[in-house]
């Protein structure tokens, strides 16, 4: 019988890439070790996210919380943002609750570890056996689907990530010098990281989706729920 001494789930600094050719001394603030939650409020963004398994559209609200990130590159004392905790409200009562609760527990260790880029990038793989989940549009405004309900809820905190500024398009954090003019321009109350993606104006008396409710914004000239991606074009 084995013994289990340590969790399941282990995160060390040794695991983050490191730049070889960095100069000795410096404590990139993207990758640094955070040991546990700062005390006192830090900043969150709320979102519900809307998505559709076999069974049905589903709702859950995540909250993300950030905090500001020094270190030292090249001499120089640098600043920048980064999310520290990724946070599932109770009262969403669903088979799934338990397995998304602990996966965000487990992307909060990542967050605080360095790495929290790369763990939603390996979450966006998981599969399940009950056919694909439908989560958020494309730049077309065409409906994505993903492998699972975990694979889902992966894009849909890519995307608080990707508005909020710290990720690239490709699910990637931004480069360091980018992170740190975001910061500075972008910080809370700010514009830059901060600044909401602009919506096109919906036409007045089209109202909300018939299918799931949601906003219906103009796309390439055909009125198209964001949401669930319904459209009569």
């Amino acid at each position: 019988m084995h013994r289990i001494d340590q969790p399941i789930i282990a995160f060390r600094r040794s695991d983050i890439p490191q730049d070889e050719s960095a100069p000795a001394g410096d404590d990139d603030p993207v990758g640094k070790r955070i040991p546990s939650r700062p005390e006192g409020e830090l900043e969150s963004v709320t979102e519900k996210v809307r998505y559709w398994t076999q069974e049905g559209p589903q709702t859950v609200n995540l909250v993300v919380s950030f905090v500001a990130v020094s270190g030292t590159v090249g001499g120089e004392t640098v600043t920048i943002e980064r999310p520290i905790e990724f946070f599932l409200p109770t009262g969403q009562h669903s088979e799934s609750y338990q397995w998304i609760s602990a996966t965000m527990r487990s992307l909060s260790l990542a967050a605080r570890g360095g790495y929290a880029a790369r763990a939603l990038r390996d979450l966006r793989k998981v599969t399940w056996d009950r056919g694909p989940v439908r989560c958020g549009t494309n730049e077309y405004g065409k409906p994505l689907y993903h492998p699972s309900e975990v694979a889902a809820i992966a894009h849909a905190l890519q995307r608080i990530l990707q508005r909020r500024g710290f990720l690239d398009p490709e699910g990637h954090p931004r480069p360091l010098r980018e992170l740190v003019a975001l910061y500075r321009d972008g910080s809370p109350g700010g514009t830059g990281a901060h600044r909401a993606e602009p919506s096109l104006p919906v036409p007045s008396g089209m109202g909300p989706c018939p299918q799931c409710g949601g906003e219906r914004f103009l796309i390439d000239g055909c009125l198209t729920c964001r949401d669930c991606g319904y459209s009569k074009c």
